[in-house]
């Protein structure tokens, strides 16, 4: 254990703020379930947004605000003008808009769409703001709580790139922490970077009889879709290339103007993603260059719509934000296990700001479908929340002056 994380557990109001947490475990569960009810499908997040900014204030945070993008953002405010710590969740789920969100208990079981990603890390947040304003503790930092847009699918993590390269704390965030999964020994301290592509091949098309004979951007694809499959990856460091969806065509006695496929690349090293990038590039004029020399009537083309780019990282080992998140999460009796995923971690990661993806706490299953569950049993629950807590006070530290 940490000399740091030792000084918290002895500390009083440390003490205070753990027992309001348990006290407040009950209420706990019940934002958890407000807030999964409240849709929040890509990009139209705006109403989920504007309730947890009410319960950030609610909770005593000051400077409640929604940003540009639309983050609900609002500070525990500290005694030293030093750089942030930020402590987000996100508040996009993977869901469509007319998705029933209701949520079904059975015991302390929760079935419902996005109540653990990242509905739960919402709630839990909010019972740390409170824990911390409700105990007097006044951080040495400002911790700066976020709900954040944009963090599943095509969101593209529009809504932390905007605060840390674009809102008004760009350049004043010195530590970085997202509450998102449930594991709590999954501690995510490397980014999986990936670029999503639409790649689309183009042609003039015609009759599938009276034209034969005409470039058909289909074969293209083809030939491209079979490059692919066939590339040589490296495992170390581990590096991926997904077909993830494919369209295009009129019907089926016409030779298609414009075939697509939807890429998905990956690594948790930049440069091998760039590699990678290369490579998939190279395929798609070699397709080009095949299908045109093959058939000389018309020209096929491809183009490459860049739809996704998250970037690479990674937050060392022996950085403080992640020894004591480690010691923290020791101490409330769980075995740290560093890992890579793709979060919100991601930006700050790759700007060189220390970040730790941590989980919210408790047990479930099925993310990303209609069956998600979560289990808010509150030993195990409560063991996760106090863990999240330690590990902000952590890198946020308390003046015991102010």
């Amino acid at each position: 254990m940490s000399d740091t994380i030792d000084r918290l557990l002895a500390h009083p109001r440390v003490a205070a703020a753990r027992v309001h947490l348990r006290a407040g475990h009950n209420r706990m569960v019940e934002e958890i379930v407000t807030l999964t009810e409240i849709p929040a499908p890509p990009f139209a997040e705006a109403a989920r947004a504007a309730a947890y900014l009410d319960m950030m204030r609610d909770a005593g945070l000051a400077d409640c605000t929604l940003d540009g993008i639309g983050n609900a953002t609002g500070l525990v405010r500290g005694a030293k003008r030093e750089a942030a710590v930020v402590v987000a969740a996100h508040l996009d789920t993977v869901f469509p808009a007319g998705t029933d969100v209701t949520v079904r208990r059975e015991g302390t079981r929760l079935f419902a769409p996005g109540v653990g990603d990242d509905t739960r890390g919402l709630a839990v947040n909010l019972a740390i703001m409170r824990a911390i304003t409700a105990a007097g503790i006044v951080p040495r930092r400002d911790i700066l709580f976020v709900g954040d847009v944009g963090e599943e699918g095509a969101g593209d993590l529009r809504g932390i790139r905007h605060l840390l390269t674009e809102g008004p704390h760009a350049g004043r965030v010195g530590a970085f922490f997202t509450v998102d999964g449930l594991d709590s020994g999954n501690l995510v301290t490397e980014a999986v970077g990936s670029l999503r592509y639409r790649v689309r091949f183009t042609g003039p098309g015609g009759h599938s009889w009276l034209d034969f004979g005409t470039v058909n951007p289909a074969n293209a694809l083809g030939a491209f879709a079979a490059g692919l499959a066939e590339l040589s990856l490296p495992q170390t460091p581990p590096t991926t290339c997904s077909m993830t969806r494919m369209g295009g065509g009129t019907s089926v006695n016409t030779i298609p103007e414009e075939v697509w496929v939807d890429l998905d690349l990956r690594s948790v090293s930049a440069e091998a993603l760039d590699r990678l990038d290369a490579e998939m590039r190279a395929l798609a004029e070699t397709a080009v260059a095949a299908e045109n020399a093959r058939n000389g009537n018309g020209q096929v083309a491809v183009h490459l719509d860049k739809i996704g780019n998250r970037p690479a990282g990674r937050t060392p080992p022996d950085a403080s934000i992640v020894a004591d998140t480690v010691a923290a999460l020791g101490a409330l009796g769980f075995t740290p296990r560093l890992g890579a995923s793709s979060t919100d971690a991601n930006i700050p990661m790759s700007l060189g700001i220390p970040a730790v993806g941590i989980g919210s706490g408790g047990t479930g299953g099925r993310a990303h479908t209609l069956d998600e569950w979560i289990d808010t049993a509150p030993e195990l629950s409560l063991r996760g929340v106090e863990a999240v807590l330690l590990a902000v006070l952590a890198a946020a530290g308390i003046d015991d002056a102010a």
